[in-house]
């Protein structure tokens, strides 16, 4: 891809977040016009919010044309990212969680593997050397276990840390994978991961800087659950 005419995508999915939207958005515009080197759009992708949320990303859109609103009428994180790449045109669809629990200096190397090759999807790694990481030991367990779990069932897996919310893909990546998708919640992250694998897409990892939100409303054990139940109808369901 030449630089110059590469667009990207920066989706923030939410879910009743009129505490922090604002504030979040703001701080996500301000590091992309001022560090980052491609032209982009940030896309508010709302799952059935039914806080202020509509009228508080609505309003974000109005007051600056480089943010758009998008509502979706169904929850589900994993269902907010379909609609929002599938529907985008940007040469490189991206994703971060709302609480910028992710240090925002690595967004310009993750997509800097994208436009510069060989890979058509990036992530943000928490377990990776390099990574700085600040969470409870109940989450760190939770994500280790799993992880080893994916290895496990996966044994050809080429990524360390398939749930951090911070990732990017190329427009062809994107249109051919999502479809295949079955999963519109949590598990729509790894799932996308090993179907990448799957379809031979190479896959570079970014060691990030996280700190864990302590006001996440994310049910650790029926997210678990969910996971779970997704890597076993993944592994019963290759592709052909």
């Amino acid at each position: 891809m030449s630089e110059r005419n590469v667009r990207v995508d920066v989706v923030i999915p939410v879910y009743n977040e009129q505490a922090a939207l604002a504030d979040s958005i703001g701080k996500l515009t301000a590091f992309l016009e001022t560090r980052f080197p491609y032209p982009w759009r940030v896309v508010i992708a709302d799952n059935a919010s039914v806080d202020r949320t509509p009228e508080i990303g609505a309003g974000l859109a109005a007051a600056d044309d480089r943010v758009e609103y998008l509502r979706i009428p169904q929850k589900g994180r994993g269902r907010a990212l379909r609609a929002a790449w599938l529907a985008s045109d940007a040469d490189v669809v991206s994703y971060m969680d709302v609480d910028l629990s992710t240090n925002l200096d690595a967004f310009v190397p993750l997509v800097e593997h994208i436009v510069d090759g060989p890979f058509d999807v990036a992530i943000g790694s928490r377990l990776l050397r390099g990574a700085r990481v600040t969470r409870q030991w109940k989450r760190e367990l939770v994500s280790r276990i799993y992880n080893l779990l994916i290895l496990l069932l996966f044994p050809r897996r080429g990524f360390s840390d398939a749930q951090c919310g911070f990732k990017a893909v190329s427009r062809r990546a994107a249109d051919d994978l999502v479809p295949l998708i079955g999963n519109n919640e949590w598990f729509f992250d790894s799932e996308l991961l090993i179907r990448a694998e799957q379809r031979g897409y190479r896959i570079a990892e970014v060691p990030v800087e996280w700190v864990e939100d302590l006001d996440s409303r994310v049910d650790i054990l029926k997210t678990a659950a969910e996971d779970i139940r997704g890597l076993l109808r993944v592994r019963l369901n290759p592709l052909p």
